[in-house]
């Protein structure tokens, strides 16, 4: 799903056959709420928080390595309160 801030762009008939042919499913929430974006909100609040936050990094190549391996960790290992506190590979284990 692609989530974009609305602007007219979004909604462009041109856009929206980009996004069908990729399969990619449009969302557009309401100007000025953030629960429109709640999951979006949450996740780039945790990647702040356990990577960034209080750190310098010396170059932009190791700021994106941290973060690769941050993303790696979040999508296989970190348990998640919307998955009843299982990591992702684990919810998928148990749902397949």
């Amino acid at each position: 799903m692609l989530q974009r801030l609305v602007e007219s762009g979004q909604t462009a008939a041109a856009f929206a056959q980009v996004c069908d042919g990729f399969g990619v499913r449009r969302s557009m929430g309401r100007v000025g709420s953030s629960y429109d974006n709640a999951l979006a909100e949450s996740f780039w609040q945790g990647l702040k928080r356990e990577t960034m936050q209080q750190r310098l990094f010396s170059t932009v190549r190791q700021a994106r390595l941290e973060i690769f391996q941050w993303l790696t960790y979040y999508n296989a290992r970190r348990r998640h309160s919307a998955l009843n506190y299982l990591s992702p590979v684990e919810f998928e284990q148990q749902h397949l």
